[in-house]
C-alpha cells in the first residue's frame, strides 16, 4: 500500500456506564488502553499514532511512553462524533484508521484488511454477521426494554451486520463530508461511516472478529477465563458500641424507635462499621479507624451511609469489587426483623450491589453480659470481593 495511514484511537469517553475509567481495566499487566495501543503501534502499515483524550489525558499520555511511532495527543469533544472529527483533522495520513480504544482485542487481520478496502473505495469499517434474530419494536432508551413494547417487523437476518472498529477513511473524503453534513444530518450520526452514508458516499464492510468485542458495561468485561487470574478475597469485620440514652438507633443506615441510641463518634451504626471492616479487610486496606479516625471533628455524627459510598469508592480505586456480604447483629432488643429489608436494602445501594448478594440477619446473646442485658448492640459482617 502506498498511501500513508494515521490511526486515531479515541479515548475521551467519561465512562459512565461503568463506574471507573474502563480504559484504565487490568487486561492481566495491561490496561485496556495500552493494549489498544500496542495493537496499532504494532501495524506495519500505520505510521503515527493520534490519541483523543478527555480529562483522562495525564492517564493516557502514560499510556502511551514507549511507543514506537510519533504520537500526537489531542482534546476530545463533547460527544464521540466531536472527539473522532478532532482526532481526524490532528492526523497526517491520507488515510485515517478511527478506532475506540475500548476494543482492545483487535487483530492484524481485522486491521489490514480495512486499510486495504479503504485504500481501494474510500471508507471501511469491519463486521461480523448479527448471529441473533432482531426484532424492531417501538423506540427504547438503549439501556432497557420498554413497556408495551410491541414488535412492529422482524428484518431478513442475513441482510444484518454489526459493525465494529477501525473504520477507515480517505482522509480528504472524510474532511469534506464534514463540510456537506448539515446540523438536520448531524443528529443522525452514530459512527464514523455514517458521515459517508448520510452524504452519499459508499462504504465498503469487511471481515470482522466477534472477538472484537467494545468494552461498555461490567457484563463487557473479560471473565476469568479470558484474565491471566481472578482474586477471590474474604474480610470479617465485628464492631460492637453501647447503648446510652439521648442518641438515636442506627443500624444499616435504618433509624429504629428505641429509647436509647448507640454511643459513639459518628452514628455509631455498628451494622455498617463491621461491613466496612469486613471489605477493607478482604482488601488489606486497613479499617475504619484509619480512614476515618474517632478523634477527627470532620466525622462527628458522620453518616456511616455515606461513609460505606466511600469505602466502595477506595476499593474500586484499588482495582476490587465487592461480590457479596453476610453479617449479623447481636442485639437482646429492641425487635430487628421488621427492619432488615431496608437495611440491606442500603448496604446493596452503598457497595453497588443488588440486593439479593446482602444478607442481614439479627440473633440475641443470653449469654454476653454486654449485649445480652441490653447494655449494648454488636455486629459481625464477612465480605467477598474479587478484582475487577
Amino acid at each position: 500500500m502506498q498511501k500513508t495511514i494515521s490511526a486515531v484511537l479515541v479515548a475521551a469517553g467519561s465512562s459512565t456506564r461503568m463506574g471507573f475509567d474502563k480504559l484504565s481495566f487490568d487486561l492481566g499487566g495491561e490496561t485496556v488502553l495500552h493494549r489498544s495501543i500496542r495493537a496499532f503501534d504494532q501495524c506495519p502499515q500505520i505510521g503515527e499514532i493520534v490519541l483523543v483524550a478527555g480529562k483522562n489525558r495525564a492517564f493516557v499520555e502514560q499510556q502511551a511512553v514507549g511507543c514506537t511511532k510519533p504520537v500526537q495527543i489531542v482534546a476530545g469533544g463533547a460527544t464521540r462524533a466531536e472527539s473522532a472529527k478532532n482526532g481526524v483533522l490532528a492526523a497526517h495520513g491520507e488515510l485515517v484508521a478511527v478506532h475506540d480504544a475500548a476494543r482492545p482485542f483487535v487483530i492484524p487481520a481485522v486491521i489490514a484488511a480495512v486499510l486495504e478496502a479503504a485504500a481501494r473505495c474510500g471508507a471501511a469499517a469491519p463486521a461480523v454477521p448479527v448471529k441473533d434474530t432482531i426484532k424492531q419494536a417501538v423506540p427504547g432508551d438503549g439501556k432497557t426494554v420498554p413497556e408495551a413494547c410491541l414488535v412492529h417487523s422482524t428484518p431478513d437476518r442475513s441482510t444484518l451486520y454489526a459493525v465494529q472498529t477501525p473504520q477507515c477513511f480517505d482522509r480528504a473524503q472524510y474532511l469534506a463530508a464534514l463540510q456537506e453534513l448539515d446540523a438536520e444530518k448531524a443528529r443522525l450520526v452514530t459512527d464514523d461511516c455514517s458521515l459517508f452514508e448520510l452524504t452519499g458516499r459508499s462504504v465498503q464492510l469487511t471481515q470482522g472478529d466477534y472477538a472484537n468485542l467494545k468494552i461498555t458495561t461490567r457484563e463487557d468485561l473479560p471473565r476469568p477465563v479470558q484474565k491471566e487470574e481472578t482474586r477471590m478475597r474474604i474480610g470479617h469485620g465485628y464492631d460492637v458500641h453501647r447503648l446510652v440514652e439521648g442518641r438515636k438507633l442506627i443500624l444499616g443506615g435504618v433509624e429504629i424507635p428505641f429509647e436509647k441510641g448507640l454511643l459513639g463518634h459518628s452514628d455509631a451504626d455498628v451494622l455498617a462499621h463491621a461491613v466496612m471492616d469486613a471489605v477493607l479487610g478482604a482488601a488489606a486496606l486497613g479499617d475504619i479507624g484509619q480512614h476515618f479516625p474517632d478523634n477527627d471533628p470532620a466525622y462527628a455524627g458522620a453518616d456511616s451511609l455515606e461513609l460505606a459510598r466511600h469505602v466502595a469508592r477506595i476499593l474500586s480505586e484499588h482495582g476490587y469489587r465487592v461480590e457479596n456480604i453476610d453479617a449479623t447483629i447481636l442485639c437482646q432488643r429492641p425487635k430487628l426483623a421488621p427492619h432488615i429489608p431496608a437495611m440491606r436494602a442500603n448496604l446493596a445501594a452503598a457497595f453497588g450491589l443488588p440486593v439479593d448478594a446482602v444478607s442481614v440477619k439479627a440473633t440475641t446473646e443470653e449469654h454476653l453480659g454486654f449485649t445480652g442485658e441490653g447494655l449494648g448492640i454488636a455486629a459481625h459482617a464477612v465480605a467477598l470481593i474479587e478484582t475487577r
